[in-house]
């Protein structure tokens, strides 16, 4: 570690944390500005000082207070703790040597007497005196300063209870629970950083179940940075509301088992006698510890960026279909913000106009498409005229209905502005939408996703922000003429057990163009996707990624045994029979330990040669599943006769697509 001082940067963060005190909420964030993931190798501002220097401002919180004014150290930004904790910090430590890395980082820092501060909890608040610091405990010595200052919730603490409960705690109190009183010399600035960043830590990153875990010399690595980037992530509105409140339920569950298994694993240290009850006792212990390690292993998914990516948030749509509506007449919905004569007598001709013999239909007239969809029952129409629509609530869309643009989809914009989630949720049967333009802004989500049931999307313009359109398992999806652009994740997102039909449709500049989610797993069918004459271009990455699992053990055995069956696979899928799937059992094992990797064959003429690759690696999952079905049949006495390849309904139409200018090249594998 190095010595020298600590700076702070413009903006606010808060804890993530729901426990957090009064005072760091009152410290929120009002905007987060674009700086806040800046190159680190570019922020010069963030390295330590020698010459100690006032940079840091005074807080005041809001109403009638008579305590002095506070350093305001939570207007950090990413990159500066980022590097306080990686380079000053905790630097390569193991989990069990965070305690005694950071108490060796007060040391140099930490004015050691002399400062004041409150003493918050969420019971009061005290004005004291700092006169000692317990560094190894990261503790604090303090005393009541003069004039003493309290604020209670409970009137009786008086300034003998407050004398009485320092005594019984030794007048040594966290310094986590003190925010250090602002001094204008600039002398203090660095201990009120420092112990902002001890604050921060242990609200935020520190599990208590981290010393449980493998000790090894990447704790930073492990935990800290993908735990710091979420943090982050939530508070620049990057992560679906619904995910943030899985993650803490999951955080609270998590707690709480492993304060029973705690609870649990020392009675039964305590215990020495070989009773019917100590037995009791370990196979609840064993229960416990394999629902806690269930619960980490979901935490850890939502905690890594790129697997947060990958899988997504398995959002469950609770919308309710309406039915058939009472009167069994269906609807058609005129959407338009005025009607002119000219506009009508052209709807009435084109559209309107019932055939002889046809059955009256009713007509509706509205100013936003949001209310026509949530006026629509099973087999309405909406029709809606050019224009320009801004909505601000999610079209949910749970009955077969028709939405169609009367005229080309540049002219016919509905655009969602306001923070959400969602901008289009289909769970309907069959929902047809049809020359519109959707524009989306400020999301979180997707700009589509099909839950359930068949969409069909043609004629249509998708202007992303985020994920594209998202196929879900069970869902199918079909997206004909239509051009998709703008997403900062994948332009479309195919689900194992979906079917997806793509054809004529432009998708580019996203950062992936198509992630097929093809998890080789008893429980998930292979997609059945179709692709016919898509243009992908200069998208980010790839134009096709594929995620699969490094099935570890299958993968080991097959290379072991070398089997006919698996030679012939080996030819059947690259062609060769000294060709493997691109990647070695090293990378395999690399990957089937944790780390991860993109890897892609180079491909000279990718608009060529991109759906080959597709089809022999979407063969070659869908051969190697087989194998794996007849293996686990085979275990169990059950005989099958083995799959003609070709004969299967191989989902594989994946002709006629051209691949220009991907940065990564037409297809890539995701290995997790």
């Amino acid at each position: 570690m190095a010595d020298g001082s600590l700076t702070c940067g413009g903006l606010e963060a808060v804890a993530m944390s729901p426990e957090r005190t009064g005072w760091a909420a009152e410290q929120e964030p009002a905007s987060l500005e674009k700086g806040l993931f800046q190159d680190e190798d570019s922020c010069s501002d963030c390295s330590y000082h020698d010459k100690p220097g006032s940079s840091l401002q005074s807080f005041m919180p809001e109403g009638k207070t008579f305590f002095p004014e506070i350093f305001q150290t939570n207007q950090l930004l990413f990159y500066e703790r980022f590097r306080a904790y990686q380079d000053y910090i905790l630097a390569d430590c193991k989990a069990s040597e965070v305690q005694e890395f950071t108490a060796e980082f007060l040391e140099k820092v930490l004015e050691p007497s002399g400062w004041r501060a409150v003493w918050h909890t969420n019971v009061f608040k005290v004005l004291v005196e700092a006169t000692d610091v317990d560094f190894a405990a990261l503790k604090a010595v303090v005393r009541l300063a003069e004039p003493y200052l309290c604020d209670s919730q409970v009137s009786t603490f008086t300034m003998e209870c407050m004398k009485e409960l320092l005594d019984l705690k030794e007048h040594r109190l966290p310094l986590q629970e003190l925010w250090v009183v602002f001094d204008d010399s600039g002398v203090f600035d660095q201990t009120a950083l420092a112990i902002e960043h001890v604050r921060f830590f242990y609200q935020n990153i520190w599990r208590s179940w981290d010393e449980e875990e493998e000790d090894e010399y990447d704790y930073f690595v492990r935990c800290v940075e993908p735990r710091l980037r979420l943090h982050y992530d939530i508070l620049e509105d990057r992560v679906p509301s619904g995910l943030i409140v899985d993650y803490r339920n999951l955080l609270s569950q998590c707690e709480e088992s492993y304060r029973k298994f705690l609870n649990l694993r020392s009675s039964l240290s305590n215990c020495n006698s070989d009773s019917e009850q100590e037995n009791i006792s370990m196979v609840e212990g064993l229960k416990l510890y394999s629902e806690m390690e269930q619960l980490k292993q979901k935490l850890k998914l939502i905690e890594n960026p790129l697997l947060r990516y990958v899988f997504g948030y398995q959002k469950n749509s609770n919308i309710q279909a309406k039915g058939v509506r009472p009167s069994g007449q269906k609807v058609t919905h005129v959407v338009s913000s005025t009607m002119m004569a000219g506009l009508l007598r052209s709807l009435l001709t084109d559209r309107l106009c019932q055939e002889p013999g046809e059955e009256e239909r009713e007509i509706q007239f509205h100013s936003d498409p949001l209310s026509a969809i949530n006026a629509c029952f099973e087999g309405d129409t909406v029709i809606v005229c050019p224009g320009h629509y801004v909505v601000h609530g999610t079209f949910s869309i749970a009955d077969s209905i028709e939405l169609e643009g009367y005229g080309l989809p540049d002219d016919i914009v509905i655009e969602k502005r306001g923070k959400g989630d969602t901008f289009v949720d289909c769970t309907g049967a069959d929902i047809k939408i049809s020359c519109i333009k959707f524009v989306q802004h400020d999301a979180v989500e997707g700009i589509l996703i099909v839950h359930r049931g068949k969409t069909t999307l043609e004629n249509c313009v998708l202007q992303c922000e985020t994920t594209g359109v998202t196929v879900r398992t069970s869902a199918e999806f079909l997206m004909k003429n239509s051009d998709l652009y703008g997403a900062k994740g994948a332009g479309i997102e195919i689900y194992p057990g979906s079917q997806c039909t793509l054809s004529d449709n432009g998708i580019h500049h996203c950062k992936e163009g198509i992630l097929i989610k093809d998890f080789l797993d008893e429980h998930y069918d292979i997609p059945k996707i179709s692709m016919v004459n898509n243009i992908i271009h200069n998208n980010e990455g790839y134009g096709v990624v594929l995620v699969k699992p490094t099935i570890f053990s299958d993968l080991q055995e097959n290379a072991e045994d070398g089997t006919e069956e698996n030679k012939a696979l080996k030819i059947q899928t690259s062609g060769e029979p000294d060709v493997t799937e691109g990647v070695d059992l090293e990378e395999l094992m690399q990957c089937a330990t944790g780390k991860m990797e993109l890897y892609a064959r180079t491909d000279p003429s990718e608009q060529v040669e991109g759906n080959c690759e597709i089809v022999n690696e979407l063969i070659a999952a869908s051969t190697q599943k087989g194998q794996m079905k007849r293996k686990r049949l085979s275990e169990l006495g059950i005989t099958q006769a083995d799959d003609n390849l070709m004969s299967q309904e191989m989902f594989v139409g994946i002709v006629g697509n051209q691949f220009k200018w991907n940065g990564k090249g037409s297809f890539g594998t995701f290995l997790f």
